[in-house]
């Protein structure tokens, strides 16, 4: 299972990834090894995660989203009503 995600950085700037292990890729940027970008603009919460059903899936997905403008973005995450905790919870198990 792959994940796409809109993170919130601390200066809320928002960074867009993949992963296969949701809880583990936001520790790791919380604690500045999950990217470069994050490294710098720090890691406060995930916005936005939508489940795909492989890598490739994923890679699409993020890339379209890269491609979108902030504002749209911001639309994104607020149509799909994320909840951190519970999707944290419930994802590190799979």
């Amino acid at each position: 299972m792959w994940y796409t995600y809109i993170l919130e950085c601390n200066d809320k700037t928002l960074y867009c990834g993949i992963t296969n292990n949701i809880a583990k890729r936001l520790l790791a940027h919380k604690q500045g090894k999950g990217a470069k970008y994050t490294k710098t603009h720090g890691a406060n919460k995930f916005v936005y995660i939508k489940t795909q059903k492989n890598k490739s899936s994923a890679l699409r997905e993020e890339f379209r989203i890269k491609n979108l403008k902030r504002k749209d973005k911001l639309i994104l995450a607020k149509a799909y009503k994320f909840d951190e905790k519970s999707s944290i919870r419930n994802t590190a198990v799979l």
